[in-house]
């Protein structure tokens, strides 16, 4: 089997020497998803428009006519629109529908030459934490079949877990790009809410969903964030802020540093006691380097989560009311009238935790208790932004665990679904304030199994955060 490459600057590398062509590189990762395919990480492979586009770009490669991604096979979750493509959401109400026009992200990675080799499977409408709820079925760990691959964008980490891809794009609403990239070992990056544009993800929450890079290198995330980022005509939402060279000004942090941990994530016994040892021994390792580091309390932490779940349930119930059977999508046999099309349609049509969702954020938006959760957490949410920017006038990242624990068994049901909520408690954060996090890989657990830590910074600090993250990565 050939080689698989740890950045795109190796790729290159080989292309230019000619030890190796993008066509290569197809079938091979085709290959890789061949022999893979049991651990149901891609919805669809599209097979033969990759490899005819690798062609194309090895071509062009001699003629020294390519943009900054050739020779990049990447891998997008399946919400992500891609024109003449499926986007399914992993639901079975978006089952065999068919995009008519790409997302804005999608345009920007094809117009630099990245070949797109398929749509990765996640959480129906991108709602979990483990890959479970897809109509697809769950993804499974690569590095141990049993575990789950976290979610919601669980296909897509293990798609760059297994070397199915080069690398993958996900999305971010709680936790989504970063919870799978800890558990499944890999580099997990949610920008600044409004760096990247949202035109043409499926909304799940639409003041909270950003789509991010899942990578091997920092180099690769900081490339495909600096294609991706930057304003954008569709998303009103996006920032007019000119965009930096991520991957040109990356260059591995020298000075010392000011950083804040969560006292919480180490006295919490909620914490998984081999994910507080890789965090102590973080600190210890930073500590030594001659920074900075010094515990915090951060008294809203029990409200995060209450907060955060608030929200994006009462913007999923008014984001996913347009499946309604009439549309587009999926409509059910049985409907009889208007009335029956939309109940049997989308009582046919969504999974369960969706349903949950959609009923909590009806609930919550409701006349009599609009007052009482919607407009609280909102208050919440502010004071929680003011908390974290209060934090960062003083330091410069917050660390703290990814995930409370490592990947979990497939098919471990809670009976309370407030108990799989609570697992989003360090990534939320920086959802709610809209701040930028990663998720960085610190080794194994005594199993096997990956564990990784988050550094969150100020907003539109991408490039410290990149460059703090390369050196992170070489204690």
């Amino acid at each position: 089997m050939t080689k698989f490459y740890s950045s795109l600057s190796e790729i290159k590398s080989g292309l230019q020497s000619n030890t190796i062509t993008v066509e290569e590189l197809v079938k091979n990762y085709l290959s890789q998803i061949e022999q893979n395919a049991h651990l149901n990480a891609f919805n669809e492979v599209f097979g033969q428009e990759a490899l005819q586009r690798a062609k194309d770009i090895d071509s062009r490669f001699k003629q020294g006519n390519t943009g900054k991604l050739a020779g990049m096979v990447i891998a997008i979750k399946d919400n992500i629109c891609y024109k003449g493509h499926k986007v399914s959401a992993s639901s079975k109400i978006l089952n065999g529908f068919q995009s008519v026009y790409s997302s804005t992200i999608v345009e920007r990675l094809l117009a630099e030459d990245a070949i797109i080799i398929g749509r990765c499977n996640c959480d129906e409408f991108a709602m979990g934490a483990s890959n479970e709820s897809s109509y697809f079925g769950p993804v499974k760990n690569y590095a141990d079949e049993t575990k789950v691959a976290g979610g919601s964008s669980g296909g897509s980490a293990v798609a760059v877990q297994a070397g199915m891809c080069h690398a993958a794009i996900g999305t971010d609403t709680g936790g989504s790009v970063r919870q799978p990239a800890s558990f499944c070992g890999v580099i997990g990056l949610k920008p600044t809410y409004g760096r990247v544009s949202r035109h043409g993800l499926i909304a799940y929450a639409s003041s909270f969903d950003q789509a991010g890079p899942i990578t091997n290198s920092i180099e690769d995330a900081a490339l495909l964030l600096e294609v991706m980022a930057g304003a954008d005509e569709y998303d009103s939402t996006t920032v007019n802020k000119s965009v930096p060279s991520y991957a040109t000004d990356l260059k591995k942090s020298t000075g010392k540093k000011k950083i804040a941990y969560l006292q919480e994530s180490i006295s919490s016994p909620g914490v998984d006691s081999e994910v507080k040892n890789a965090l102590i021994n973080t600190i210890d390792k930073l500590r030594a380097e001659g920074h900075t580091i010094k515990p915090i309390a951060f008294e809203y932490l029990d409200y995060l989560v209450p907060a955060y779940y608030i929200l994006v349930t009462a913007e999923a119930s008014s984001n996913l009311a347009r499946f309604d059977g009439v549309h587009y999508g999926y409509r059910s046999e049985a409907a009889t009238d208007l009335t029956s099309t939309y109940k049997k349609s989308r009582s046919e049509g969504f999974g369960k935790e969706v349903k949950r969702r959609i009923m909590l954020g009806t609930f919550v938006l409701s006349a009599g208790y609009y007052d009482a959760y919607y407009a609280k957490a909102q208050k919440v949410r502010r004071l929680i932004q003011e908390k974290t920017e209060k934090i960062f006038e003083e330091y410069d990242f917050i660390l703290m665990p990814t995930a409370p624990e490592p990947a979990f068994n497939i098919g471990k049901e809670e009976k309370d679904p407030v108990v799989s909520y609570l697992a989003d408690i360090f990534t939320v954060q920086a959802s709610l304030t809209g701040a930028p996090a990663i998720s960085l890989p610190v080794g194994n657990n005594a199993k096997g199994l990956p564990l990784g830590l988050q550094l969150l910074a100020k907003h539109f600090n991408e490039q410290e955060l990149l460059n703090f993250s390369k050196y992170f990565l070489e204690l």
